[in-house]
Protein backbone atom coordinates (compact mmCIF):
# COMPACT_ATOMS: atom_id res chain seq x y z
CA UNK A 1 0.00 0.00 0.00
CA UNK A 2 1.84 3.03 -0.99
CA UNK A 3 0.58 6.39 0.18
CA UNK A 4 1.92 9.78 0.50
CA UNK A 5 2.10 11.47 3.27
CA UNK A 6 0.08 13.21 4.76
CA UNK A 7 -2.96 11.07 4.11
CA UNK A 8 -5.87 10.51 6.27
CA UNK A 9 -6.45 7.01 8.53
CA UNK A 10 -10.50 6.23 9.33
CA UNK A 11 -10.14 4.05 12.53
CA UNK A 12 -13.86 1.84 12.45
CA UNK A 13 -14.00 -0.09 16.01
CA UNK A 14 -17.43 -2.05 17.01
CA UNK A 15 -18.83 -4.85 18.82
CA UNK A 16 -21.28 -7.44 16.97
CA UNK A 17 -24.63 -7.99 17.74
CA UNK A 18 -25.68 -11.38 17.94
CA UNK A 19 -27.68 -10.28 14.91
CA UNK A 20 -25.77 -10.85 11.78
CA UNK A 21 -27.87 -11.85 9.07
CA UNK A 22 -26.27 -10.62 6.06
CA UNK A 23 -23.33 -8.64 7.60
CA UNK A 24 -20.71 -10.37 5.49
CA UNK A 25 -21.93 -10.02 1.80
CA UNK A 26 -22.40 -6.32 2.99
CA UNK A 27 -18.86 -6.07 4.96
CA UNK A 28 -17.77 -7.28 1.14
CA UNK A 29 -19.43 -5.29 -0.81
CA UNK A 30 -19.07 -2.33 1.11
CA UNK A 31 -14.47 -3.19 0.27
CA UNK A 32 -15.03 -3.78 -3.13
CA UNK A 33 -17.19 -0.33 -2.97
CA UNK A 34 -14.51 1.61 -0.98
CA UNK A 35 -11.72 0.34 -3.19
CA UNK A 36 -13.48 2.22 -5.85
CA UNK A 37 -14.24 5.61 -4.33
CA UNK A 38 -11.68 8.57 -4.91
CA UNK A 39 -9.08 8.86 -2.99
CA UNK A 40 -8.83 5.61 -0.76
CA UNK A 41 -5.68 4.44 -0.10
CA UNK A 42 -5.92 0.96 1.19
CA UNK A 43 -7.86 -0.78 4.51
CA UNK A 44 -6.77 -2.92 7.41
CA UNK A 45 -9.11 -5.27 9.54
CA UNK A 46 -8.61 -7.39 12.55
CA UNK A 47 -11.52 -9.05 14.64
CA UNK A 48 -11.94 -10.94 17.71
CA UNK A 49 -14.52 -10.03 20.49
CA UNK A 50 -14.07 -6.33 19.10
CA UNK A 51 -13.35 -5.07 15.55
CA UNK A 52 -11.14 -2.70 14.21
CA UNK A 53 -10.80 -1.64 10.25
CA UNK A 54 -8.63 1.07 9.41
CA UNK A 55 -9.25 2.61 6.31
CA UNK A 56 -6.61 4.92 4.49
CA UNK A 57 -7.75 8.19 2.55
CA UNK A 58 -6.25 10.81 0.70
CA UNK A 59 -8.45 13.41 2.16
CA UNK A 60 -11.02 14.74 4.05
CA UNK A 61 -12.89 15.57 1.04
CA UNK A 62 -12.27 11.67 0.10
CA UNK A 63 -13.85 10.88 3.47
CA UNK A 64 -16.98 13.14 3.48
CA UNK A 65 -17.60 11.52 0.04
CA UNK A 66 -17.38 8.14 1.07
CA UNK A 67 -19.63 8.70 3.61
CA UNK A 68 -21.64 10.10 2.09
CA UNK A 69 -22.13 7.49 -0.51
CA UNK A 70 -25.81 6.03 -1.06
CA UNK A 71 -24.84 2.23 -0.54
CA UNK A 72 -22.59 3.03 2.30
CA UNK A 73 -25.42 5.25 3.90
CA UNK A 74 -27.78 1.59 3.63
CA UNK A 75 -24.85 -0.31 5.04
CA UNK A 76 -24.36 2.30 8.03
CA UNK A 77 -28.12 2.41 8.73
CA UNK A 78 -28.23 -1.63 8.85
CA UNK A 79 -25.38 -1.34 11.56
CA UNK A 80 -27.09 0.81 13.84
CA UNK A 81 -30.63 -1.11 13.59
CA UNK A 82 -28.94 -5.07 13.46
CA UNK A 83 -25.00 -5.88 12.90
CA UNK A 84 -23.23 -3.38 16.27
CA UNK A 85 -24.04 -3.39 19.92
CA UNK A 86 -21.98 -0.28 19.63
CA UNK A 87 -19.45 1.30 17.16
CA UNK A 88 -17.20 4.50 17.26
CA UNK A 89 -15.23 6.32 14.13
CA UNK A 90 -11.80 8.63 14.85
CA UNK A 91 -10.44 10.18 11.90
CA UNK A 92 -6.47 10.78 12.33
CA UNK A 93 -4.02 12.35 10.02
CA UNK A 94 -0.97 10.38 9.25
CA UNK A 95 1.96 12.48 9.67
CA UNK A 96 4.72 10.23 10.08
CA UNK A 97 4.70 6.02 9.73
CA UNK A 98 7.22 3.13 9.88
CA UNK A 99 7.24 -0.25 10.12
CA UNK A 100 9.13 -3.37 11.28
CA UNK A 101 9.80 -6.14 8.54
CA UNK A 102 12.43 -8.54 9.64
CA UNK A 103 14.35 -10.61 7.14
CA UNK A 104 13.86 -14.03 5.88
Amino acid sequence: MTKVLPYYAVIFTSKHSNNLEGYHDMSQKMEQLAKQQNGFLGMESARDAIGITVSYWLSLEAITQWKQQSEHLLAQQKGRTQWYDWYAVKVCKVEREYAFTPSL
